[in-house]
């Protein structure tokens, strides 16, 4: 526990609250909440109700999910409590709470907002789990192209003081469509006397809200900019996306991809804090199928019984030449679904990587290959043309398999990430050992 945390646990011991909300007033939101984290369920509450308005709101949206729901039902005898904190917090940040509880918690907590804030959450909720709806927020400045500079300025600071940002100034129709955006260092520097219309050029990037969010992730990859409008399909404008709220669901994506690959069920947030049932349940299923693939590699060796007992020193380089594929395989596959993943390579590149891919791999096999006939030269020499040409072979092999798959999961519109490292691994393991046991049956005359 860190010396924050402890000091305060002793304040609250010796009921010191004055001290206690002196301490705490002092420090930043991610402080705050990352002294919480560490508090028993009756403590932590009892520092966040000492939190200001404003801090209560700005430490809320730095816990974690399950934290946060402990601090609402800590707070449930003080409904005015809530209320205040969930009016407060921004649209995109509630929606995110929200979609996380069960439906009935969700319904209860929305009752205690106000009718504005009800219109909203509702709004937001109702868009697609995961699309560009869910991130959105309503709290933007939005402009008339028959403004002047002078007009323009005076709306944004009537309305620009609860707006995400102000760096860039949205343009709407009188049905409000969007028909531009424009920088707001364009409209300080313009005179007073100039029209809105005579600064735009309508070249603007807009995102659908019922698109995907990874849409929105290489979209911001891709532009410039802190925040993208958000439209419907009639080109209405309904909200903004900022590049902070992008990049948790890019963080969030980039994890689950990692979980997949490693071949969990789902992703697991904290393995300290998770269930021992949770981290059973999101492992088991793959685990248990790869038992029953790997049982083709054991069906491979047996089935060349009569080679191992004859050339018994291929048994010693067994162990070497499958792991070599394998892992061939799983570097191919994260450099492809990474690239895959952020749009650096789509289905159609597959031709050109697997040629490119083809040679890497042969020459890297070449030079495995190497090293691996000086350690047989020295334990069992008579095999070096077995293990050099089957190290070879198993590296191209591999790193193809781990190239392809991918591809064959994102054409049959399955997350490539999906195609994970022990399953790439064990394909690659009964590849091995076919093309290993293979070349020495036949090297040997078996």
């Amino acid at each position: 526990m860190t010396e924050i945390a402890v000091n305060f646990l002793e304040l609250i011991e010796q009921k010191q609250w004055k001290a206690l909300r002196e301490e705490i007033i002092q420090l930043e939101p991610y402080l705050i909440a990352e002294v919480i984290e560490e508090l028993s369920e009756d403590d932590d509450v009892i520092v966040f109700r000492l939190l200001p308005r404003d801090l209560a709101k700005s430490t809320f949206q730095h816990l974690n999910h399950d934290k946060q729901e402990q601090i609402i039902k800590g707070l449930a005898q003080n409904v005015n409590k809530i209320s205040s904190l969930l009016n407060d917090l921004d649209p995109d940040d509630r929606t995110a709470f929200f979609e996380e509880l069960p439906g009935q918690i969700t319904l209860r907590l929305i009752q205690l907002l106000t009718p504005e804030e009800r219109n909203v959450a509702t709004k937001l909720l109702g868009f697609p789990r995961d699309s560009i709806g869910r991130l959105m927020t309503p709290e933007y400045v939005a402009i008339k192209p028959r403004y002047t500079v002078a007009e323009a300025l005076d709306h944004i600071r009537h309305y620009g003081r609860n707006s995400e940002t102000l760096n860039v100034i949205y343009i709407v129709d009188d049905d409000w469509k969007l028909v531009d955006d424009i920088r707001i260092r364009d409209i300080i520097l313009a005179t007073p006397e100039q029209k809105i219309a005579d600064l735009m050029d309508q070249r603007f990037e807009a995102l659908n809200a019922f698109d995907d969010q990874e849409d929105a992730i290489q979209i911001f990859r891709n532009q410039d900019r802190v925040a993208l409008p958000v439209i419907d399909n009639d080109g209405l404008l309904l909200g903004i996306v900022t590049f902070d709220d992008v990049m948790d669901v890019a963080e969030e994506e980039s994890t689950e991809d990692f979980h997949k690959f490693g071949a969990f069920q789902d992703a697991i947030d904290n393995p300290v804090k998770a269930k021992i049932s949770i981290l059973y349940k999101n492992r088991v299923f793959w685990l248990t199928a790869l038992v029953f693939m790997n049982i083709f590699s054991g069906w491979a060796i047996e089935s060349f019984e009569i080679t191992i007992q004859q050339v018994a020193g291929l048994l010693l380089f067994l162990p070497l030449i499958i792991a070599s594929g394998g892992n061939a395989g799983s570097q191919t596959a994260t450099l492809m679904i990474r690239s895959i993943a952020i749009g650096d390579v789509v289905a159609k590149d597959w031709l050109r990587l697997f040629g490119k891919e083809f040679l890497v791999s042969l020459l890297l096999g070449l030079t495995m290959a190497l090293g691996v006939s000086i350690i047989a030269s020295i334990r069992a020499p008579q095999i070096i043309v077995v293990v050099a040409s089957t190290m070879v072979l198993t590296v191209v092999a591999g790193s193809l398999i781990g190239l392809l798959l991918p591809f064959i999961f994102t054409k049959l519109k399955i997350d490539p990430a999906a195609a994970s490292a022990p399953l790439i691994t064990s394909i690659a393991d009964i590849t091995g050992v076919l093309i290993y046991f293979s070349i020495a049956t036949h090297y040997f005359g078996i």
